[in-house]
């Protein structure tokens, strides 16, 4: 095989080395190039696409919610910063400062954003003055950096991400707790509706909740080949706090002034984000030892159709014909909105062909040859599990249709199924310390700032530690929504009656 024909595929077991395969899909698929600064990385085409197909999804979405679109500027002064003191202990050792232009001092640091909180909202002060600029819901697509960590991941935890952040404003609080939880329910659409990855609902602890947050709601995923959980986006219900701090505040309506003076009232908000994780998310989940499984409603190619059973002894005639099907098939499949490409490069085997669309987690692979012509039908293969199937010429378009659909329910159901494996009910601290390294534990839990803090300790005290990886215990994932639990219990930790059940968990 000559130069050009070697695959250049994945070598790492993602069950054996988890952290080797990742690395090795990202890069050999057109995701990620590592880049000189530690922490940040070239996100390339393949990965890009991804993200724009998860803007385009959630800008629609939150369009009809009636969000508006803005862009702030990526510095903060530190005055600013530090006007709300919760909020700025939260991120302080994540900020990222710019202390000198060239070789002069600045008369004051500036920061470089972490999130938008104290950016936004002076100006939100300055444009904000009746009931009736309200509500007012904007949002950006944009960077932002933190910098705290020394074990940066491509994705999953790096020093510069892409994110949308969400800020929005109203004159009720019961507004806006409905509408930080419409934007999570949103956010299970992305991972779930999008991403075909199942995500847990639920309620951030106090001690996880976002910094100057009344509370927060999460979407958290688990990577059952880690038995670890990513924090997926997050939506953020902040009361008063920033409006009270930042004097975002509203003249209220008539029939609400006293003595003939219109009262003012502080603005209720939220705001709540989704990040470039997302796509290591879906990778991690997905991927196998073959490359990317990548959903076919984010796919830049949905369909690679590829020419098979062609030799030397196939007649020009015949190759002509195949020729002119193949074009027909793709055009076909384009005109019905389906992302097909066909791939007829010579100087490559079929065999490397297969490979490589595998390897970069193409969802269908369309093969067509001369018996194939013969029959009036094309061969479909699936990406997640290898099922084929003839598809017959004059159903063409409704077929591969069904096909990209059936895709997306099985690699749901598939990780579904993998999730529920990896979530394991118990009631003691020294079950969960047992069974932290493999599993996501559901526990009685009392909802103590104190408890979870020991509870972190403790377990990182007994963590076993794998391939020099960082020792790590267990820590609150959320407090999943939809229990109807009643039936009291005793704390898995302490003790103390409870009748809540919490997800606790090692995490990236």
């Amino acid at each position: 095989m000559g130069e050009a024909q070697k695959i250049v595929g994945i070598t790492a077991k993602k069950e054996s080395d988890f952290f080797s395969w990742y690395r090795q899909v990202i890069t050999r698929t057109d995701f990620v190039e590592y880049y000189d600064v530690s922490g940040c990385y070239i996100l390339r085409p393949g990965s890009m696409y991804v993200w724009n197909k998860i803007k385009a999804f959630f800008t629609e979405k939150i369009e009809d919610l009636g969000v508006e679109e803005a862009y702030f500027p990526l510095f903060v002064t530190a005055q600013s910063l530090k006007k709300e003191s919760a909020h700025v202990e939260g991120f302080e050792a994540e900020v990222a400062w710019i202390t000198h232009a060239g070789k002069t001092p600045l008369a004051e640091p500036i920061a470089i954003r972490p999130t938008s909180e104290t950016i936004i909202y002076p100006y939100c002060a300055k444009w904000i003055k009746s009931h009736r600029d309200l509500p007012m819901q904007l949002n950006q697509w944009c960077n932002a950096v933190r910098w705290e960590f020394s074990h940066p991941q491509p994705f999953i935890r790096s020093r510069e991400f892409l994110w949308q952040e969400g800020h929005s404003m109203f004159q009720t609080q019961a507004e806006a707790e409905e509408n930080a939880h419409q934007m999570l329910e949103l956010y299970r659409a992305v991972y779930e509706d999008l991403l075909a990855v199942p995500v847990v609902k639920g309620r951030k602890s106090e001690k996880e909740k976002f910094a100057g947050s009344v509370y927060t709601t999460t979407v958290e995923a688990i990577i059952p080949t880690t038995g670890k959980a990513v924090q997926a986006a997050t939506s953020h219900f902040l009361g008063q706090n920033f409006s009270r701090m930042f004097d975002v505040s509203f003249e209220c309506s008539e029939g609400e002034s006293h003595a003939g003076e219109k009262k003012k009232q502080h603005v209720w908000q939220t705001s709540w984000g989704l990040t470039t994780r997302s796509i290591g998310v879906m990778t991690m989940v997905h991927g196998d030892d073959r490359g990317l499984v990548i959903p076919p409603r984010v796919a830049q190619v949905q369909a690679v159709i590829i020419p098979c059973g062609v030799s030397k002894k196939t007649t020009e005639e015949t190759r002509a014909k195949m020729d002119e099907a193949i074009e027909r098939v793709e055009r076909r499949l384009k005109t019905a909105k389906i992302r097909a490409k066909k791939d007829t490069r010579e100087n490559y085997t079929v065999g490397w062909k297969f490979n490589r669309w595998e390897l970069l987690g193409t969802p269908l692979r369309i093969e067509i040859g001369p018996r194939d012509l013969e029959r009036g039908e094309v061969r479909a293969v699936h990406r997640v599990d290898g099922f084929s199937s003839q598809i017959k010429l004059g159903e063409l378009e409704a077929e591969v249709e069904r096909a990209l659909g059936e895709i997306h329910a099985k690699m749901f159901s598939k990780a579904k199924e993998a999730q529920e494996e990896k979530i394991k009910r118990v009631d003691t601290f020294e079950e969960a310390v047992e069974s932290m390294r493999e599993k996501v534990l559901l526990v009685p839990w009392c909802g103590g700032v104190e408890c979870e803090t020991r509870v972190r300790e403790k377990s990182k005290q007994r963590s076993v530690t794998r391939d020099g990886e960082e020792a790590s215990g267990i820590k609150s994932l959320c407090i999943p929504s939809g229990q109807e639990c009643t039936e009291k219990k005793r704390c898995f930790h302490c003790g103390e009656d409870t009748s809540s059940l919490a997800l606790f968990g090692r995490s990236y």
